[in-house]
């Protein structure tokens, strides 16, 4: 019986390549809208690798006017959060999809207002999340958001 066991084994070790070729190579697409591919910046919006989507850094640019939103950390961080809200939603997803975020305050001693922002786009059920002092961020900008969510299946994109 050991040996029956021991080529049993060895044929599964000698399988498991085989299988993981067959699988293939994940399903990697690059979104942008029509207004980031204008905008011409060296990066993706998102980019969703099967079912995981990671989403660039948000700072609180608004989208009417092309500037940061103004009075400081609490309105960019209603702005960078209402942004990642807003590509989730084009793309059919949702906050709740939303397993990991990474956010960067210029003064960490602004960590208590950005918090009291980011409790509001949650339903109590908050995603994983690191939170670090960065200095020189986009635009001189006081916060920068990025995520990672999970998500059904490929939704298209460019």
């Amino acid at each position: 019986m050991n040996t029956l066991l021991r080529y049993v084994l060895i044929g599964a070790a000698l399988c498991l390549p085989l299988m993981a070729q067959a699988a293939g190579k994940p399903k990697v697409e690059f979104i942008n809208s029509d207004k980031a591919k204008a905008a011409g910046y060296p990066f993706s919006q998102a980019v969703q690798v099967d079912h995981t989507l990671y989403l660039s850094g948000q700072i609180g640019i608004d989208p009417a006017t092309g500037k940061l939103a103004e009075g400081g950390v609490g309105p960019e961080a209603r702005q960078a959060m209402q942004n990642i809200k807003d590509l989730l939603a084009e793309h059919g997803h949702s906050m709740a999809d939303i397993v990991k975020c990474t956010v960067m305050l210029a003064d960490i001693k602004e960590w208590p207002a950005f918090n009291e922002v980011y409790r509001g786009f949650f339903d109590g059920r908050y995603p994983a999340r690191s939170a670090f002092a960065g200095s020189g961020l986009a635009l001189g900008a006081r916060v920068e958001v990025e995520c990672i969510a999970v998500v059904d299946g490929p939704q298209g994109g460019s």
